[in-house]
C-alpha cells in the first residue's frame, strides 16, 4: 500500500463522516445525543464491529 493510497482513505472516510452533519444536522445532534447516553461497554461493542467490518472489507477487495 503507497502512502498515497492511505491518504485517498482518510480522503475518503472525511468525506463519508461529513455528509450526515452537512445534510441533516439536527439528525446529527440528535444521533450524539442518544450515543451519549450508551454506557462505555456498548460503545465499544459498536466500535469494534466498525473495525471488524472495515478489516472485512479490506480482506474482501484486496
Amino acid at each position: 500500500m503507497s502512502a498515497d493510497t492511505l491518504w485517498l482513505a482518510l480522503a475518503l472516510v472525511l468525506v463519508f463522516e461529513g455528509l450526515l452533519p452537512f445534510a441533516a444536522p439536527a439528525a446529527w445532534r440528535r444521533m450524539f445525543q442518544q450515543v451519549l447516553q450508551l454506557d462505555d461497554g456498548q460503545i465499544r461493542f459498536f466500535g469494534l464491529c466498525a473495525i471488524l467490518i472495515g478489516v472485512g472489507v479490506l480482506l474482501w477487495l484486496g
